[in-house]
């Protein structure tokens, strides 16, 4: 049976002031609902600068509480435009516990459910593992109007598992928000395979659980401080549908509007023809909850 939505994926570079950042999204969403979308996605810590580039702890003091300001501001714009948001915040739990979450809006405003980042990488420029508490909401669809959302977030994109886990406890669309660039140190054929991996796993997962993504990426060169060479966000942000077609994508460094329909009803289609899900060895898979399989 045809169920359709119309997806959004925001793409833009974020400057250094919070508000103007919001509000930046804010426009970007209610550009989205003028061209018929019902559910919209931001990219990765939408409200700031990437601050996890340098460990200082007063980067902290940019976390808000979940309800809290960002979350009223939408949760209005939800209501007035009648859409689902997915937004990615840096989340204030409990003092010393901090999250990347992402937390999905519903029409009428209210918060439907969250997502806390549950991989949390540690690399130059990227030390995610000083901010953020690793998630512990497990990985759980969150049951909306539009659909049964499995929302990851970034680092996340890469573990096949994750999407696994969403696509067995209902998943109807993989989101990902994200904030993934080159390191301008790297020479041009390092940074385009490195697109090209990130891009290829993504359409590995569409075409595994055979369900449509939507990714959400930061574009533009953000630096902490003059001089330093920062993190040239790679954009190219897409939306693909349940065996990796791309239905559309963005250019690396422009601020970018993607709007795509999904057809929810097709997965089922899919897997009545393909059917990895009914082929799963089950009793086999017993290794991949070790960290390593020592010996034979």
């Amino acid at each position: 049976m045809k169920r359709t939505i119309k997806a959004a994926a925001l793409q833009h570079a974020c400057g250094t002031n919070p508000e103007e950042n919001l509000e930046r999204t804010v426009q970007g969403i209610r550009d989205a609902h003028d061209k018929g979308a019902g559910l919209v996605l931001t990219q990765e810590l939408f409200r700031t600068p990437y601050f996890c580039q340098h460990e200082e702890p007063g980067r902290f003091d940019l976390a808000e509480s979940i309800p809290g300001p960002t979350t009223e501001v939408l949760g209005r714009l939800a209501r007035e435009l009648d859409l689902v948001i997915v937004a990615s915040l840096f989340e204030r739990r409990a003092a010393g516990i901090y999250h990347n979450t992402a937390v999905v809006i519903e029409r009428d405003g209210r918060i439907a459910g969250r997502y806390r980042k549950m991989h949390i990488p540690d690399d130059p420029g990227y030390y995610e593992k000083y901010y953020f508490t690793p998630g512990d909401l497990g990985f759980t669809p969150v049951n909306t109007s539009v659909g049964r959302l499995g929302v990851l977030v970034c680092w996340d994109q890469w573990y096949p598992e994750a999407a696994r886990l969403m696509a067995l406890a209902g998943a109807e669309v993989l989101l990902y928000p994200t904030a993934i660039g080159f390191d301008p140190a790297d020479d041009e054929e390092e940074q385009r395979l490195q697109q090209h991996a990130w891009r290829l796993v993504q359409q590995g997962h569409a075409v595994a659980n055979l369900l449509p993504v939507v990714v959400s990426n930061r574009g533009g060169l953000e630096r902490d401080a003059p001089g330093e060479r920062g993190q040239h966000f790679w954009g190219a942000s897409f939306i693909c549908g349940p065996r990796g077609e791309i239905l559309t994508e963005a250019m690396a460094d422009e601020d970018t509007l993607l709007v795509a329909e999904l057809d929810l009803g097709r997965t089922e289609e899919l897997r009545h023809t393909w059917p990895f899900f009914r082929d799963r060895r089950i009793d086999a898979y017993h290794g991949l909850v070790k960290r390593h399989l020592d010996g034979d």
